[in-house]
């Protein structure tokens, strides 16, 4: 079997296998209490930005958008996701974690619930924009908590597992929706996601702490963990950051890919409304089918990486392996706009969205293998600031597309041919997955 070099497993963090062996206990396990909490809220924040999706095809017809509109509500929260990661990853870095997740989720908490007030177009655009501003710290927090209480062995799978809350949110949206909607009103449903954003709000502020912070955590597991020493008095400038390809290399990945994520998020209800002609209590079906396919990809991309890496394969191959076999199974998702059956669409879509995920879960992991603990949220909003631009420039594309055709089919095509491009570019930027040699930071931000 191949053996990791230096370059190919960076930051191996955790202490020498003789010190915790001379530990006393078991490893213990409230590291995954803080997945547990990670999945929690990504969880709630795609329940949030799902709602629209799911309501879109009876709000489009009750308010009359068109298909450009909808569009540009879309891009709305895409445009403020960039803006907020313009500085999401900053502020985490330099506050840390546990208040800038908490000024994260307050403000998207208020912004799910103002989406109950609007009339128009332009009201769901600024519930949208606000929205999109909140949810922007999101994962730079949740990938910057995974560096810091996971070793490097587990991070992609913590990361795999936080991110399937994506999955089960938009499986908790569908089902719930359309009967909150029904029963109580459509402004109903989007009240419904901002207290459950509050109360983990609340949850949060009183739990977390650092793994050299935490006293619940044993001796044993600190050491598993491997802290790395972390330079809070500083943090890594965008420009800094920039001048290294393994940045470059991730935000590609992420300009590449986020968007048909997107496509998927917000498309996925009008297109089956669409071509199949599904109500909305007809949507929960496929589209929890499909989201729980995503659900399964993004654990088992995850742990597929960290199963080759213990079985010898170096990180870099292991990471390259999994995320070019989840970027051919999205291929037949092309196939999916002429699928003369329903079931078979929903097949096709399920698994490009598992395929996804699992691309996900490796591509965001990449940060913590390619840079410091401290820079990690930085990167991340790097990354997701591109990948939030990509976004904004298919729902535009995707609008004027159906506004002139009405089909669905050049949009599958670019959806099932964006994987093996990105793969590609990553692997012309990082071949050896070199982790970026980082000058040091002033206090003033300057390298």
């Amino acid at each position: 079997m191949l053996q990791a070099n230096s370059a190919d497993m960076p930051h191996a963090s955790h202490a020498d296998g003789t010190a915790l062996a001379a530990l006393p206990g078991k490893v213990g396990n409230y590291r995954w209490r803080i997945c547990a909490m990670l999945l929690a809220a990504t969880t709630i924040s795609y329940i949030d930005r799902q709602v629209l999706g799911v309501l879109a095809p009876f709000l489009q017809e009750k308010i009359g958008w068109t298909e450009l509109q909808y569009s540009s509500i879309v891009t709305a929260f895409q445009a403020a996701y960039a803006i907020g990661l313009l500085c999401a990853g900053a502020v985490i870095d330099r506050f840390g974690t546990r208040i800038g997740y908490a000024l994260a989720i307050g403000l998207w908490s208020v912004a799910a619930m103002s989406h109950s007030l609007a009339t128009g177009v332009l009201s769901f655009a600024a519930a949208r924009f606000a929205l999109g501003l909140g949810e922007a710290g999101n994962f730079p927090a949740a990938i910057k908590a995974v560096a810091e209480w996971f070793p490097q062995r587990e991070r992609a799978l913590a990361a795999g597992i936080f991110n399937s809350g994506s999955n089960i949110g938009a499986i908790v949206a569908p089902l719930l929706v359309p009967i909150v909607a029904a029963q109580w009103g459509w402004q109903a449903a989007f009240l419904c996601t901002g207290v459950l954003s509050a109360t983990w709000l609340v949850v949060w502020l009183r739990t977390y702490r650092t793994p050299e912070e935490e006293p619940r955590l044993s001796p044993r597991e600190r050491a598993y963990i491997g802290t790395e020493p972390m330079r809070t008095a500083s943090r890594m400038p965008w420009s800094a950051l920039l001048r290294h390809r393994q940045t470059w290399a991730f935000a590609a990945a992420k300009f590449i890919t986020d968007p048909i994520w997107w496509f998927f998020l917000f498309w996925l209800p009008k297109f089956l409304h669409a071509e199949y002609g599904l109500s909305l209590l007809e949507l929960g079906a496929p589209l929890i089918t499909i989201f729980l396919l995503a659900d399964a990809g993004s654990i088992a991309g995850g742990w597929l990486a960290g199963r080759l890496i213990k079985r010898g394969m170096s990180v870099n191959r292991a990471r390259k392996t999994t995320m070019l076999i989840c970027a051919l199974l999205v291929l037949p998702v092309m196939f999916a706009a002429k699928a003369n059956h329903l079931w078979l669409a929903v097949a096709l879509v399920g698994l490009a969205t598992a395929a996804h995920q699992g691309w996900s879960a490796n591509v965001y992991t990449l940060t913590s293998d390619l840079f410091p603990r401290h820079a990690v949220a930085s990167v991340v909003g790097i990354g997701g600031f591109a990948g939030a631009v990509g976004g904004m420039l298919i729902s535009t594309v995707i609008g004027l597309l159906l506004q002139a055709t009405g089909s669905y089919v050049p949009v599958f095509l670019m959806a099932g041919s964006a994987y093996v491009l990105a793969w590609i570019v990553v692997q012309c930027l990082v071949p050896r997955m070199e982790p970026a040699v980082l000058e040091a930071v002033t206090g003033t931000g300057e390298a």
